[in-house]
């Protein structure tokens, strides 16, 4: 299935963790925090959202930072996808 998100919405697709630390601990599920770093899978067109012209910044590979409690997480095709608004994006990470 593929998703093309409206207006000024972007889907992303958070990046696994590790499951050992550095020192070969293993961390449970339970355990690990969650990361607020994905991968952005789609990205809608912009447009004027109230009221104001919102240009997408943000493509469709770009790795990114994005608010804790940001968007609604959906299971599609057994993948977890998020759908975020581009303004919940905190930052673009640069390898």
């Amino acid at each position: 299935m593929k998703l093309k998100p409206l207006f000024d919405r972007v889907v992303v697709k958070e990046i696994t963790q590790e499951e050992t630390t550095v020192g070969g601990i293993f961390l449970p599920t339970a355990a690990k925090e969650k990361q607020e770093i994905a991968v952005v899978v789609a990205v809608g067109e912009g447009g004027v959202i109230d009221g104001k012209d919102v240009e997408m910044i943000v493509n469709v590979g770009d790795k990114v930072l994005y608010s804790k409690y940001a968007g609604s997480t959906f299971k599609i095709d057994g993948e977890e996808l998020t759908i975020i608004k581009q303004s919940d994006i905190l930052a673009v990470v640069e390898d």
